[in-house]
């Protein structure tokens, strides 16, 4: 009997997964600019949004793909994790933006800055890594990525903490702890998420490579 050479996989997920991965950048540093420039703020919201949107759609159209592919590149599990996770980073971006605009900001402060910053620097991390997975020989780069995902993540962490304690060493305008407490929530898990889907593609290359 005829024996196939190799097994077909389904190249549509990768292609998928690099363009939720860009979305995701084009998300974070949409955010930045909106919090380093802080003009036309609902204007940069409402196209943080849209993106936001985009990838839902993009999510949407993985799991739909998922269940119709009887052979996957790689586990069909680790394929949701890392797609849902990807649109939580996005999701979570959306929600700060969302909230600095809901609470009327007068100014964004330099800790959001830097965790913009970080958000971007996160992102571009994980764009990098999409195309890695298309081939086997490139997934030990993948395990490389994740160790500065990671680093990344932590230093958001540092930020965060930071920025907890200023907020909380002037507790005269209560309305404004609230706030911002929120925001940096909410930025903090952004980079928690790129955290998340370095875990999925890390158990992805330990596995194939």
């Amino acid at each position: 009997m005829f024996k196939f050479p190799f097994i077909p996989r389904e190249e549509k997920f990768f292609c998928l997964f690099e363009e939720s991965a860009r979305n995701m950048v084009k998300a974070a540093q949409g955010l930045k600019m909106m919090i380093d420039t802080w003009e036309d703020v609902e204007g940069k919201v409402a196209e943080i949004t849209e993106l936001e949107h985009e990838g839902d759609t993009i999510t949407h159209q993985i799991m739909a793909q998922l269940h119709r592919t009887f052979v996957t590149p790689f586990d069909r599990e680790d394929i949701a994790l890392l797609a849902n996770a990807m649109d939580d980073v996005t999701d979570f971006i959306q929600a700060a933006a969302d909230a600095m605009l809901i609470y009327r900001v007068d100014y964004p402060s330099q800790k959001a800055k830097e965790l913009a910053d970080i958000i971007v620097q996160a992102a571009v991390e994980v764009e990098k890594a999409m195309p890695q997975l298309r081939h086997r020989t490139d997934l030990k780069q993948v395990l490389k990525t994740c160790v500065e995902i990671n680093r990344l993540e932590n230093a958001a962490d540092r930020v965060f903490r930071s920025a907890l304690a200023e907020l909380f060493d002037d507790t005269t305008d209560m309305a404004r702890v609230i706030k911002w407490r929120e925001i940096y929530e909410q930025m903090e898990s952004a980079t928690d998420r790129c955290e998340d889907v370095a875990d999925v593609l890390e158990g992805v290359a330990l596995k194939h490579a």
